[in-house]
């Protein structure tokens, strides 16, 4: 079988090292960290040029991104990726979690579980994901996510519990 390449197509996205951001991170609390991501003195995680991922909103215990998924997040069947999804409602959960950190404690998930309850596709649009802290706690914090369209048709859930540390210096440095 041959592939038509004249049906190929490409996308370039840019992003800054993250290096630049982990500098700071230490020294931030969630919130500031959040803050700097709006008014544009933080450069945002190369997952967000990749995915398409844009903050909308970050308050103690919530946020909200939106995410313009593309032709490029289909899987075969012509379906947005499950895995766009789950990482969109992975991003949101933690973010919840670090927005109640103080300066020099990190996080990690220690588990996440997705139920998706209808497809996505690009005639949907923009995608609205929202993550809140459910419990907070010195040790482990737990949260809930929905991603919906931006008119409020819900497409999936999710919930994450993450384990909470002191943030470690060059831990996060490749």
């Amino acid at each position: 079988m041959t592939i038509n390449t004249s049906a190929q197509r490409s996308e370039t996205f840019t992003w800054i090292d993250p290096a630049v951001a982990l500098e700071q991170l230490p020294r931030l609390s969630g919130l500031d960290y959040f803050s700097g991501l709006r008014d544009g003195s933080i450069a945002p995680p190369p997952i967000a040029s990749l995915m398409n991922f844009d903050l909308v909103d970050a308050r103690y215990g919530h946020v909200e991104f939106q995410c313009r998924p593309g032709g490029a997040h289909n899987n075969p069947l012509g379906m947005v990726h499950g895995g766009l999804a789950c990482t969109l409602l992975d991003t949101v959960l933690g973010c919840a979690a670090h927005s109640t950190l103080e300066a020099g404690i990190g996080y990690t998930s220690i588990d996440l579980a997705v139920k998706y309850l209808r497809p996505i596709t690009l005639h949907r649009g923009a995608l609205r994901a929202e993550g809140s802290v459910v419990k907070a706690g010195s040790r482990v914090i737990f949260t809930e996510g929905r991603l919906s369209t931006a008119d409020g048709e819900l497409l999936a859930t999710a919930t994450s519990t993450l384990l909470i540390f002191p943030h470690q210096p060059g831990a996060l440095t490749t």
